[in-house]
């Protein structure tokens, strides 16, 4: 009886589509990064004005002894952010945090929209460094910018400012996350004078 005998298909060269499929891959990652920005939002630190206030509540007390006095520090920083997106960009919030000089953190909220009326009666001098402020809930069309001011209010004297190690502020954006920016201090103007309140 004679072996049988099966014929064998011919062997394919797998070699040029995998060397294709390949090229194709390298293809579109090398598109994706070329049009896909590394960041979501650019954040700019325009302009940044201080302003320290030293308030004295006067004791009625006998008990109390003296006075009492409360140092406050308001940032009015001056943001521009523009949307590296191809969507659209929603502020949700601001923060900072401020490093001091022996490495203690302090992290506080931007001031809200309805609170300005208040702060500036409280301090009348705060108002002429204001500007237009950014609000929450903006919405930043791509490719576009949106600029305004944040203010910022820290419990601290001008001098543990001055002697700052890092003021980092904090955006954080619906659906993208958060960002952060440097309050440089070459950002920053001439103090205005310290006011002192009595009440």
């Amino acid at each position: 009886m004679s072996d049988l005998k099966f014929a064998q298909p011919a062997r394919s060269n797998l070699l040029a589509p995998v060397l294709l499929a390949f090229l194709i891959l390298g293809i579109t990652l090398a598109l994706v990064m070329r049009f896909t920005p590394r960041r979501t939002a650019d954040l700019d630190i325009l302009h940044t004005a201080i302003y320290p206030a030293h308030t004295v509540f006067k004791g009625e007390s006998i008990l109390v002894g003296h006075d009492q006095g409360q140092d406050d520090l308001y940032v009015l920083t001056t943001l521009r952010i523009t949307d590296g997106l191809r969507l659209p960009l929603f502020l949700k919030d601001f923060t900072a945090t401020l490093t001091t000089g022996d490495g203690q953190e302090i992290t506080t909220s931007a001031v809200e929209k309805d609170d300005f009326a208040n702060l500036y009666t409280t301090f009348p001098a705060l108002k002429p460094l204001a500007s237009e402020p950014l609000l929450r809930e903006t919405m930043i069309s791509p490719g576009q910018s949106a600029e305004g001011m944040i203010l910022l209010h820290f419990p601290v004297t001008q001098a543990v400012w001055d002697h700052r190690r890092t003021a980092i502020l904090n955006v954080d954006l619906y659906h993208q996350g958060q960002q952060g920016v440097m309050i440089s201090r070459a950002s920053e103007s001439i103090p205005a004078p310290t006011s002192k309140l009595a009440n």
